[in-house]
């Protein structure tokens, strides 16, 4: 049993918590609410703590964090080994069955996790869903006592969710106890015990999961409130200025990698105003097909691809496209690791760099602020970006995107890591653009609350 008793930190205070082996705990918090806090206590890498107030710790080596954060150490070290050539040519990195002990590969937690058909994948080619579940499948494998996930239900398909909440769930009935750190209420599993909140760093103990009187508690504690919409940049074109019919075309395109088809025969078009969704299962294209229209996706010059009226590979500048895109994926916030503040990354997006190489006007500072503030970051321009919660760097790059107010919004499950206020602040700033009648929207989403009538066109994409 792990106990926490009078715990006192300048951003974080516990009164009592106590978790026993096969605890399963639910620990509700916004964006920047202290909740990140928590996975530092548990792991005692909370400085500034008086050892005297944690009792009981789970040995070290059975604890094992799961969390953005965790997903994107490992991806820096596979990049740095590839940036600095410690890898042949021919090698691709650590596999993803390299996770996992060589004697545990046929466990059938493997296959419950949709895990099989990656485990020869180099773990930097893994989306975020799927690194995840390969990091809490070798947690458990190792003989994990304690699971600390950070919600970890994010970017997953609705068939992965319920597997991964499967294996949770008989990671309890096995002894370990498993602590959720969530943004979204939706997101509480129905075998869950009991239920913290976390709000402006004081955490409290709701109860049992699943009362009246707790549902009750968290509804009041992550109510929505009126946000308002900022007024749209001066400098933003008008839609008449765009002079094609259409501003994405993709005809018959077909993607491989290392032999394996991920797209065959995807025909798509997209009409300025014709806002489209894409979904799909983990694996099945859906950022491939997104890195086709951006240009992130080198295959893109080998089809027939055209994008704001130019054909791909016809001589066209990658830079002078990008320059009427606003892009948020999960690739670009792994790849954005520029410590530089909350304002000089949402500048950046006038230039599509990460970080800032140019000079920056007194105009363009204004309008970062004012999507800075659309964005719910009003007073926060000068934190570090390195500094800010996932959720709240999620929120930067939101107005990093849309600063230029770009013809082609294209949105890679941009709301991942946000919390429930934040994610309908989102979904209002999408319909505030429809009603404006300028950007189009290509959004990817596994949510279906954010499948909103806006959309026009809805492609779904089927694992190969």
């Amino acid at each position: 049993m792990l106990t926490i008793t009078q715990l006192h930190h300048p951003s974080l205070e516990i009164d009592s918590w106590k978790i026993a082996p096969g605890d399963s705990w639910c620990v509700l918090g916004r964006n920047g609410s202290g909740k990140q806090l928590i996975d530092k206590v548990l792991t005692g890498t909370l400085k500034d703590v008086a050892p005297s107030t944690i009792d009981n710790r789970f040995p070290e080596d059975t604890l094992h964090l799961v969390s953005f954060e965790t997903q994107q150490a490992v991806y820096e070290r596979e990049m740095k080994l590839a940036a600095n050539d410690l890898l042949a040519d021919d090698e691709p990195g650590t596999r993803a069955a390299d996770f996992l002990p060589a004697d545990k590969l046929d466990d059938p937690l493997v296959d419950t996790l949709h895990l099989r058909h990656r485990l020869e994948s180099p773990y930097r080619l893994l989306s975020t869903g799927e690194s995840r579940k390969l990091l809490v499948a070798r947690a458990i494998l190792t003989g994990a006592r304690c699971l600390v996930l950070d919600n970890p239900f994010d970017s997953l398909d609705p068939s992965a969710c319920a597997a991964l909440s499967s294996a949770l769930s008989e990671a309890t009935h096995m002894g370990i106890a498993v602590i959720l750190l969530l943004s979204n209420r939706q997101d509480i599993p129905e075998w869950c015990g009991s239920i913290a909140l976390v709000a402006g760093g004081i955490f409290k103990v709701l109860g049992k999961a699943h009362t009246p009187e707790v549902d009750a508690a968290i509804a009041n504690a992550l109510s929505s409130e009126h946000l308002p919409q900022p007024d749209w940049p001066e400098s933003a074109l008008e839609l008449t200025d765009y002079p094609h019919a259409q501003l994405v075309f993709l005809n018959s395109v077909n993607v491989s990698f290392g032999g394996s088809a991920v797209l065959r025969d995807i025909t798509l078009s997209i009409a300025p105003l014709q806002h489209t969704l894409i979904t799909g299962d983990n694996g099945a294209g859906k950022s491939t097909l997104l890195g086709l229209i951006t240009g992130d996706c080198p295959q893109c010059f080998s089809n027939d691809v055209t994008v704001l009226g130019h054909r791909r590979g016809s001589g066209e500048s990658v830079w002078d496209l990008k320059h009427h895109m606003g892009i948020v994926s999960n690739d670009l916030h792994r790849r954005y690791r520029v410590n530089c503040t909350a304002l000089t990354a949402v500048c950046s997006g006038f230039f599509d760099s990460i970080g800032v190489y140019d000079a920056v006007n007194e105009h363009q500072q204004a309008i970062a602020r004012q999507w800075l503030a659309a964005a719910g970051l009003a007073g926060r321009e000068q934190d570090r970006l390195q500094s800010m919660s996932y959720g709240e760097q999620r929120l930067v790059l939101i107005a990093r995107a849309l600063v230029k107010s770009p013809l082609l919004l294209v949105l890679d499950e941009p709301t991942q890591g946000l919390d429930e206020i934040n994610r309908q602040r989102v979904m209002d700033l999408l319909e505030t653009l429809d009603r404006r009648r300028h950007s189009t929207v290509v959004f990817v989403s596994h949510r279906r609350d954010e499948h909103l009538p806006l959309f026009r066109q809805h492609l779904h994409l089927q694992r190969l």
